[in-house]
């Protein structure tokens, strides 16, 4: 049975909250789940402490047995100083999307224009 410890939402509409699950990797995201091991509510300040509450030592048990946490969880345990630090590395994240390209060209198109009009100018006389 391939385990996972993921996120299982909750909440109403545009108010999430989620628990911090063991589950099997084959049921549904918010279905059926083995045991809890946290909540996470994102709607809280980022320096509060009851944004993410663990239990430590059941997610040592179930990372012993085998289970994979998922990336957002993987961050939480980095956090909570279960895991070691990872370098994540996102080159195309930093880059502008293609309209932004775009505008810069014609930013940079109409400035060269404006620069060189003034000169023009002091050319002809």
């Amino acid at each position: 049975m391939a385990m996972k410890i993921r996120l299982a939402r909750g909440g109403s509409k545009k108010r999430p909250f989620y628990r911090v699950v063991a589950a099997d990797s084959r049921m549904p995201r918010d279905g059926r789940y083995i045991e809890r091991l946290g909540t996470y509510n994102p709607l809280l300040p980022k320096d509060s402490e009851e944004r993410v509450k663990l239990n430590v030592e059941r997610i040592q048990y179930w990372l012993g047995e085998g289970a994979q946490p998922t990336d957002r969880v993987v961050r939480f345990l980095e956090a909570a100083g279960l895991r070691e630090k990872t370098e994540r590395n996102n080159p195309n994240k930093g880059k502008p999307g293609k309209k932004a390209v775009e505008r810069a060209e014609e930013k940079a198109a109409k400035l060269a224009e404006a620069t060189a009009a003034p000169a023009e100018e002091a050319a002809a006389e």
